[in-house]
């Protein structure tokens, strides 16, 4: 339980990075109280996403894993990051990333500052 809470608090952060470097990655909201806990529902969402659709599309996928060495991986992560923005639009939260490009470069953002937060926050069960 304490792993996926500090994954799950890792994620937030990485996400909160993510919107505070790119324009075009939005989270509104009345207060900070709130932007925080939709941060969190976001986070969540977000490790859900890549939790049960992620491992299928690189399945899916591994011929071009092959083929561009790894780099089709920029890819599937803002595809993850535009699918949760879209579930997030299902559910009335206000998250949005506008674009594929937008979404290219904050998964490369989301995914270095998780892996410095990771290697910073432990690691235990």
């Amino acid at each position: 339980m304490k792993n996926f809470l500090v994954k799950t608090i890792a994620n937030a952060g990485a996400l909160a990075v993510a919107v505070w470097l790119l324009d075009k990655i939005t989270l509104t909201g009345d207060s900070t109280a709130k932007k925080a806990g939709t941060l969190i529902v976001v986070a969540l969402i977000f490790g859900l996403v890549n939790w049960l659709v992620k491992p299928i599309v690189k399945v899916l996928t591994f011929p071009l894993f092959i083929l561009t060495l790894g780099l089709i991986t920029l890819v599937v992560n803002a595809l993850m990051l535009l699918l949760t923005s879209w579930v997030c639009s299902q559910l009335n939260l206000s998250f949005h990333v506008e674009g594929f490009w937008t979404a290219v470069l904050g998964g490369l953002i989301i995914s270095v500052v998780s892996w410095a937060l990771h290697v910073v926050l432990p690691d235990e069960d």
